[in-house]
């Protein structure tokens, strides 16, 4: 009844659709990572399918921190500017980074600035580091609008950060 080419015949239909189902499948487990990682990362859901061409805001420590760059994120309503080694210049995109902060401040909370600094080096100047990068922070507000009295620089207990050396090179800004 059936002939080899009929089996022939059906084996590459059997192949090219299993070939098509697998490719579906990458597709959509592609789509599905790039979907968490930009959540993670704190874009918008739909940024996976067409970012913007600049993110300034991020809200994962992850690939942002670990660089040796300045670099901002937004965790759990966290603002964290990671800075460069040495350096105590914000990152580009902080005046968009603290839109929040600065609404969070007319509506009559406090800001409070914490400034952490890595554990390589004098850890003198580590300290006076994380008191420049934090002082950074606070005149990006004060110039964003945020008066000097609803600002409270805070040095944490625990000073040198955890996590990475990138991780650690941090000021933090919160609203209370």
């Amino acid at each position: 009844m059936f002939s080899q080419s009929d089996d022939e015949q059906q084996g590459w239909v059997l192949g090219l659709v299993f070939g098509l189902v697998s490719l579906l499948l990458a597709l959509v487990l592609g789509l599905a990572i790039s979907r968490v990682t930009a959540v993670r990362a704190g874009l918008p859901p739909a940024a996976f399918i067409a970012a913007p061409a600049a993110v300034p805001v991020s809200a994962a420590l992850s690939a942002q921190a670990v660089s040796d760059t300045a670099s901002i994120t937004v965790e759990y309503g966290v603002v964290k500017f990671y800075f460069a080694s040495g350096q105590a210049e914000l990152a580009a995109g902080a005046a968009e980074a603290l839109v929040d902060v600065v609404k969070g401040a007319r509506g009559g909370k406090k800001v409070v600035i914490s400034g952490f600094h890595d554990a390589k080096g004098n850890a003198a100047r580590n300290a006076e580091l994380a008191r420049q990068r934090a002082l950074a922070v606070r005149e990006a507000l004060v110039a964003a609008g945020v008066s000097e009295r609803q600002i409270r620089l805070e040095k944490p207990a625990q000073t040198a950060g955890t996590g990475s050396d990138a991780e650690a090179r941090r000021v933090e800004i919160a609203l209370q």
